[in-house]
């Protein structure tokens, strides 16, 4: 499972119901209550909240009659609070990784403070200093958990995280983030000094080979009771959770693993004992029963952390190595053998294996060192930047910049290689029509970008060329390269047709139907069905098993009596499908139209089904038109046949769903928003779901930008949506399968429409942006068009099954992006999209992409609307500078943005002087400070110049960090 699968599983996994919860008051007054609380419980319910909040209530100040605020007293109530909190967790085993994502770093470390205090652990004496194989049992084991807990936290705290921007509703409570905030620095910085403590603690604790137990809900109960009595229980190890030591070894070994990967930065020898306990973490697992619950070691990120540990410390297993790709990758690299790393990668455009951020990592690295002055590697990148090319197209991206510049003065031979890896990464048995046409595409764009003719015409008289384009592509582009070229006479080289296939008289029936498969002419292909059956009486619709027609089809063709007509029908709509399906809509037109003509004579059920599928083959015709650019408007007739489509009323008349599907996305794509909104029947809109839906996208879109009164149409539509990817008990759930979603207000509306069928309408509607609230904060992260007339929050979000809503949003994003992917305001929501779910990488790739195409590659001012607030220098980006988030950026400790080298990348003076000031507190000799005095230094900077020159001086330096930036991630 990929890390983004994982994260929505764990976001949305089964989201049961959750049952009515009960007040800490009730617990309070009967304590029995909480354990038939927990017991109860289905298990997906997240309890740390919970915990939370009996601690929150434990911890509150008091206020004497002299109104002074007091410490929380030490009184009964709120050592049953506390009690109740640790009881929370023992239910969940003391659970670590729960833990931490439910809690906060000072209500964690309260818990365990707690709950060393309620495990005897002697006070003021330094963890380091006591021996834990003479303590208890449970005591040993709650200095371990708390030990486990700093160590972890500590790593957690150094990985890069998003800083929250709040909403409006949250400007009040910044007082209270900030507090937080502070504390939880002063309770890192502990951990921190602590640090070298905690890890002697933990390995000693591996020299322990005897059981550990740990405090359960019962022996906590006892502790309440009788803390005497429960503590010689505990240490005849009659009272507690067992914990075998290849568990606690186990878990142990991954932690400080973890601890000393993360100290690997400033001291890489480290990396050595960092991979040993993560061997020695990996050999305990498994040995360990994997339905054990009490060892929650994340086997994902252990298998990351021991491929990471070999790469560092430059040793790998042979044999493991010619398994795993990046084994061999890594091996390849070692080793310097560039020609295997090159055959792998093509490989990978097959199988598709290597991540995207991999494999161009890979190029970086190279190119890295051939910047380096490694000038024998400057061949090898070409290749690596032609074969990340061809699989950013196989997987509709956008070509990197170092492609792009590839491009401007090629060599021969690395034309020759560029179509051999278009060749060998299209696999021939399961290449599909998708993957065909983009290659399409790509081949398409090389053959535009050339500006040697001979190189266009190398590549236009490659078979790949002839195979995949269109012949109306091919005549284009033979035409472009003539005007290129007044020297070349294409005239006597006519392009081939591949359609034209000679009948002949004395030929087998082998023969016969290999025709019958390839012909495209309607006249050639009942001439052959005419020759077989006087040769053969058998069903020759049959003989290709790539011949299909929709299910709805199938029993009214096949109940066609004569045998000829049968084979001629079926045949003629297979072919006339499959035309459509690769837009070879011309033959789809004389297939159809054939066809048509053919059952008029004898069914007009079977006319009515070609009259549609005719509508449907117009209607993909015009959207594909308007795909590549062509935006004219369709014909009055077209609309008007749509329209006599959606009105259509026959009795026992096969229907197919995408039809009506695709006939209401063409009236909303073509802003036939009077039709749909007005004169529709109303008796159409109550029994046809995608009408319905339709009527509603268009009374929103229509009245946009309209007034706030304007928008109850987009609060119904939102309503609709909402019921759509809602799970409930009203469902009803009727005999097809799909889900009645009954909206109770001040009328009764029906919507049968299942969420697989809602996902394939809305990416085909390409026009609007439909932005779904499934997190709290997701509306100020998200930017996209009209997001004002949504409303700003959901009444019951655990209703909402919140995968189908990410996946619908993906694929409205992922769709758009694939009919144009140079749509400024689609990257920007694709980047925002990958930020508000913390995949940062993903989003500045996105983010520089939509620089890319509003720029030209840089080469022309980026719009001042595109970039936010990422990093320091990205501040001066916006239309007013943004001093206090960049002032924010320059101080952090933990930075991961390579802020040291790009001092010379800022134009703001006022930027730069507060850089000088605090590189001079840190160190006044250090190098950065001395980068960032030449920087400031730089004359044309001057706030005396012109505002010419400091324009021109910021446009500058703007230009080469976005270049820069973009070959990072390209």
């Amino acid at each position: 499972m990929s890390a983004e699968a994982a994260d929505r599983e764990a976001v949305s996994g089964s989201r049961p119901c959750t049952p009515p919860q009960a007040s800490c008051f009730e617990f309070l007054l009967d304590p029995s209550l909480l354990e038939q609380h927990l017991r109860g419980l289905h298990p997906g319910i997240c309890l740390v909240p919970q915990s939370h909040q009996f601690l929150e209530q434990a911890s509150k100040p008091s206020v004497n009659e002299q109104n002074q605020v007091q410490p929380p007293a030490d009184n009964r109530r709120n050592r049953t609070l506390k009690l109740m909190a640790l009881k929370v967790a023992a239910h969940l085993t003391w659970d670590l990784n729960l833990l931490e994502k439910g809690l906060t770093i000072p209500v964690l470390n309260m818990l365990l403070n707690e709950f060393l205090c309620v495990s005897r652990v002697p006070p003021g004496v330094k963890h380091v200093d006591l021996d834990l194989s003479t303590l208890p049992p449970t005591t040993a084991m709650a200095v371990l958990i708390y030990n486990r807990w700093a160590i972890r936290t500590i790593v957690l705290s150094s990985f890069p995280e998003k800083q929250t921007k709040p909403g409006p509703h949250q400007l009040n409570m910044m007082s209270l983030v900030q507090q937080e905030k502070e504390l939880t620095e002063n309770i890192l910085s502990v951990l921190r000094e602590q640090a070298t403590d905690s890890i002697t603690v933990l390995e000693g604790a591996l020299n322990i080979k005897k059981d550990f137990y740990i405090h359960t809900l019962r022996s906590l109960d006892l502790l309440a009771a009788d803390p005497s009595t429960a503590n010689g229980e505990t240490e005849s190890s009659t009272a507690g959770l067992r914990i075998s030591a290849d568990h606690l070894h186990c878990q142990v070994h991954y932690d400080l693993g973890g601890i000393y990967f993360q100290q690997g930065c400033s001291d890489p020898s480290v990396y050595e004992k960092a991979k040993e306990h993560f061997r020695k973490a990996r050999e305990l697992l498994t040995k360990l029963d994997s339905s054990a619950s009490l060892c929650c070691v994340d086997e994902q990120r252990l298998a990351g952390y021991w491929s990471a540990c070999k790469t560092l410390t430059e040793t790998s297993d042979p044999g493991e190595s010619q398994h795993t790709p990046y084994g061999q990758i890594s091996c390849f690299m070692r080793n310097h053998d560039y020609g295997a790393l090159i055959e792998a990668f093509i490989r990978d455009n097959v199988t598709l294996s290597l991540p995207h951020s991999f494999r161009h990592s890979i190029q970086l690295e190279l190119l890295h060192k051939l910047q380096q002055g490694d000038r024998a590697l400057e061949e090898v990148c070409h290749k690596l930047c032609v074969c990340n090319a061809v699989r950013d197209a196989l997987e509709g991206g956008v070509l990197g910049v170092s492609f792009h510049q590839l491009l401007i003065k090629p060599s021969k031979n690395t034309i020759s290689f560029l179509l051999e890896v278009c060749t060998r990464s299209l696999d021939k048995e399961h290449r599909s029509e998708t993957s065909k046409r983009k290659m399409a595409i790509f081949i398409k764009t090389v053959c535009n970008r050339l500006e040697d003719v001979s190189l266009a015409f190398m590549v236009s008289s490659h078979k790949l060329f002839m195979e995949l384009l269109q012949d109306e592509e091919k005549k284009i582009l033979m035409e472009q390269m003539r005007k290129s070229s007044a020297t070349v006479n294409l005239s006597a080289k006519p392009l081939p047709s591949f359609y034209d296939i000679p009948a002949s008289a004395s030929v087998n029936i082998s023969q016969l139907e290999q025709q019958l498969i390839l012909s495209l002419d309607p006249r050639h292909i009942r001439q052959i069905l005419i020759e077989l059956h006087g040769m053969a009486e058998r069903p020759f619709w049959r003989v290709n098993s790539k011949w299909e027609v929709p299910v709805d089809y199938v029993n009214v063709i096949l109940a066609i009596k004569d045998n000829l007509t049968r084979d001629l029908v079926y045949i003629l709509m297979a072919k006339g499908l499959h035309c459509i399906s690769i837009k070879d809509f011309a033959h789809a037109r004389q297939l159809f139209t054939a066809c048509l003509e053919l059952v008029t004579e004898f069914s007009p059920k079977l006319r009515q089904v070609m009259l549609n599928e005719l509508l449907l083959m117009e209607v993909r015709g015009h959207e594909a038109g308007a795909a590549e650019g062509n935006m004219e408007r369709p014909p009055p007739d077209l609309v008007s046949r749509v329209r006599g489509y959606l009105e259509m009323r026959i009795h026992d008349l096969p229907l197919r769903q995408i039809v009506g599907e695709e006939c209401v996305v063409f009236m909303l794509n073509w802003r036939e928003n009077e039709y749909l909104t007005l004169q529709v029947p109303q008796s159409l809109v109550n029994s046809n779901p995608y009408i319905k839906l339709g009527q509603l996208i268009a009374s929103t879109c229509k009245e946009l930008p309209g007034p706030k009164e304007s928008r109850r149409t987009a609060k119904e539509l939102w309503e609709v949506v909402v019921q759509i990817c809602s799970v409930s008990s009203q469902h009803k759930r009727s005999s097809d399968g799909r889900v009645s979603l009954l909206k109770q207000r001040e009328s009764s509306m029906d919507i049968k429409l299942g969420k697989s069928c809602f996902c394939g309408l809305i990416p085909g509607h390409y026009s609007y942006d439909f932005f779904f609230i499934s997190q709290d904060d997701i509306v100020n992260e998200v930017t996209a068009e009209h997001i004002s007339i949504w409303p700003s929050s959901l009444a019951n979000l655990q209703s909402v099954d919140v995968e189908a809503v990410v996946v619908t949003l993906k694929e409205l994003v992922n769709y758009a992006l694939s009919l144009n992917p140079n749509n400024q305001l689609w990257l920007c929501t694709q980047a925002d999209i990958y930020f508000v779910t913390n995949q940062y990488s993903a989003a500045m790739h996105y983010y520089l992409q939509a620089g890319t195409v509003c720029s030209d590659y840089f080469t022309k001012p980026v719009p001042p609307d595109v970039y936010t607030d990422q990093v320091a220098v990205l501040c001066q980006f916006l239309r007013e500078v943004d001093y206090m988030t960049a002032f924010k950026a320059l101080q952090e400790q933990n930075s991961h943005d390579s802020m040291d080298s790009f001092y010379d990348y800022i134009w703001d003076v006022t930027i730069l002087e507060y850089l000088t000031c605090i590189l001079f507190k840190e160190d006044p000799i250090s190098d950065q400070h001395e980068s960032a005095i030449k920087a400031i230094g730089q004359t044309e900077l001057n706030s005396s110049n012109p505002e010419e020159v400091l324009q021109l001086a910021a446009q500058k330096r703007k230009k080469k960090f976005l270049q820069a930036l973009a070959k990072l991630y390209f």
